[in-house]
C-alpha cells in the first residue's frame, strides 16, 4: 500500500513537473511574440492632438445624445458622424488613421482622452450653471407674474 502511494505521489510529481514546463514554454512565447508589435507611422494628414481632442469630445457628446434620444436623431435624418466630419474638415479615413495612430501609444492616447475628460466636465458645469441662471429667471418671472395677479386681484376686490 505505502508503495502504490509512493509511485502515485511521483506520478503526479512529473505531471507537476510537465505542466510547469509547459506553462513556462507557454510564457516565453507569449512573450516573444509580443515584441514585434510595431507602432504605425506617421500619417501624412495626421490630426493634431488639439484637434483630435475637441473631434474626440463631440464625439462622445454625440454618442450621448444617440442614448438619450436616439428617435429624434433617426426622424431628422442627423448623421452626426458626417456633421462631426464637416465641422473640422476632415473625412472619416482620416479620423480612423488619426485615431488609430494615437491609440499606438497608449501613454499619448490616455492624455488625449484625459484632455477630453477635462472639457467634458467644463462643459457640464457650464450647462449646470446656465441652468441655473434660466431657473432662477424663470422663479423671477414667475414671482413676478403672482404678484401681478395679486394685485389685480386686490384691485377687483377694492
Amino acid at each position: 500500500m505505502k508503495i502504490l502511494r509512493k509511485i502515485t505521489i511521483l506520478q503526479n510529481l512529473k505531471t507537476v513537473g510537465k505542466l510547469k514546463s509547459i506553462l513556462v514554454l507557454l510564457l516565453i512565447l507569449s512573450y516573444t511574440s509580443c515584441q514585434d508589435v510595431k507602432k504605425p507611422e506617421i500619417p501624412t494628414d495626421l490630426i493634431s492632438q488639439d484637434v483630435m481632442v475637441d473631434i474626440l469630445t463631440d464625439v462622445y457628446i454625440s454618442n450621448a445624445s444617440r442614448n438619450v434620444n436616439n428617435k429624434l436623431i433617426i426622424k431628422r435624418n442627423l448623421k452626426l458622424d458626417s456633421i462631426i466630419y464637416n465641422k473640422y474638415n476632415i473625412d472619416s479615413l482620416q479620423f480612423v488613421v488619426s485615431n488609430t495612430y494615437y491609440s499606438s501609444d497608449l501613454i499619448t492616447y490616455g492624455n488625449l482622452l484625459t484632455q477630453v475628460q477635462n472639457v467634458l466636465v467644463l462643459l457640464k458645469k457650464e450647462k449646470d450653471s446656465i441652468y441655473k441662471i434660466v431657473f432662477k429667471l424663470d422663479s423671477i418671472k414667475n414671482i413676478e407674474i403672482r404678484a401681478q395677479k395679486l394685485i389685480e386681484d386686490k384691485q377687483k376686490i377694492n
